[in-house]
């Protein structure tokens, strides 16, 4: 076998060309003809200050056409605090319920000319997390779940937050907060199931870490329900995995279930598959109920029956966050927010 060897040629690479001073208010306000201050109030939305429309179109064309984007730092030297919100990433999977309910949130946080930063801190926890968001100096904090205390909150108020907001099971001090109750949505299910005449129900039970919050709330749901009469509980630990579930499957003739309420509707479809693949028959030999309301379960046969979660608006959401940042003296606000009802298909 021959080889050739080939020479690369050491070419001189281009020199880079000088660069580009950053483009300042000053920059725009020359080419807009416009003094600097008609520039700041026109690119920070300041609706205290009457400028024409005419006038501010030629600001928001020249600054398209020079580049230029405001400097968040410096225009929250002048303001005393950001217009930052510090979101928290979500360390547990979220559905697509909670994606649309947090995409509906960032819109009208945007709307409020608030810049919304989801934040991850892989390894922190509660209180320790808390000053790592607090390094960033957001004018507020959503929390999603558990985990927060109230020495988290001073340290973020202490950094400059004017709001705190958790998301959960319950209030935490100094926080203002939307109350989560998981339990209800267990409650509608086990009441559906027994009203439908299943005595020997089932719960699953998420085995991936972090979803306890939800899953033990919802267990508990059921169990309360179904409380002083003849039906039975059997928790079912699964986790979300074709293996996991086609395992739990082969076993359920031995459980003697004739219903199972299966935490959410990605669940409950992963098991329904496993278990019409190990021939039992949904809902003849064993009644299925979700949560979630995802359209994909419409479309399966038998349809999923399912509890219908409400989350509050992100609008609303939105609101009370820009009323707390407003008056940050104000008492700390507590809201129920989440509704649950059961609707009722083909799988139960």
């Amino acid at each position: 076998m021959r080889y050739v060897m080939v020479q690369i040629p050491n070419t001189p690479s281009p020199a880079s060309p000088a660069p580009r001073s950053v483009p300042t208010s000053a920059d725009v306000a020359r080419l807009a003809g416009v003094s600097r201050a008609t520039v700041s109030y026109v690119l920070n939305n300041t609706s205290a200050v009457r400028i024409s429309e005419p006038t501010r179109r030629r600001v928001h064309e020249a600054a398209k056409e020079l580049g230029y984007v405001p400097h968040a730092a410096a225009r929250s030297l002048r303001a005393g605090h950001s217009r930052m919100v510090l979101m928290p990433a979500p360390a547990i999977p979220v559905g697509p319920l909670y994606g649309q309910f947090l995409n509906d949130l960032q819109w009208s946080l945007g709307r409020l000319d608030y810049t919304v930063v989801q934040y991850g801190t892989v390894g922190l926890h509660g209180d320790e997390a808390a000053r790592a968001w607090a390094e960033l100096r957001p004018v507020a904090v959503l929390v999603p779940g558990a985990g927060l205390g109230p020495q988290g909150v001073a340290v973020l108020k202490r950094a400059g937050a004017r709001a705190v907001v958790t998301l959960g099971p319950e209030s935490v001090e100094g926080a203002h907060t939307l109350l989560m109750d998981h339990g209800s949505v267990g409650h509608c299910a086990g009441v559906h199931l027994h009203a439908r005449g299943r005595r020997r129900i089932g719960v699953v039970v998420p085995e991936e870490p972090g979803l306890e919050v939800f899953s033990r709330p919802r267990l508990e749901g059921v169990r309360r329900a179904l409380r002083d009469t003849d039906a039975t509980v059997t928790e079912l630990p699964l986790a979300h995995e074709e293996r996991a579930a086609a395992e739990l499957a082969s076993r359920w003739r031995d459980f003697d279930l004739d219903a199972v309420f299966a935490y959410n509707d990605e669940y409950a479809m992963l098991l329904m598959r496993a278990l019409q693949d190990e021939g039992v028959r949904v809902p003849e030999d064993t009644a299925v109920i979700g949560a979630d309301d995802l359209m994909l379960g419409r479309l399966l046969r038998p349809r999923l029956s399912t509890v219908r979660i409400e989350l509050p608006s992100g609008r609303a959401l939105a609101e009370l966050v820009d009323r707390a940042v407003r008056d940050p003296a104000g008492a700390p606000e507590t809201h129920k927010v989440l509704g649950a009802s059961v609707v009722h298909r083909d799988s139960s």
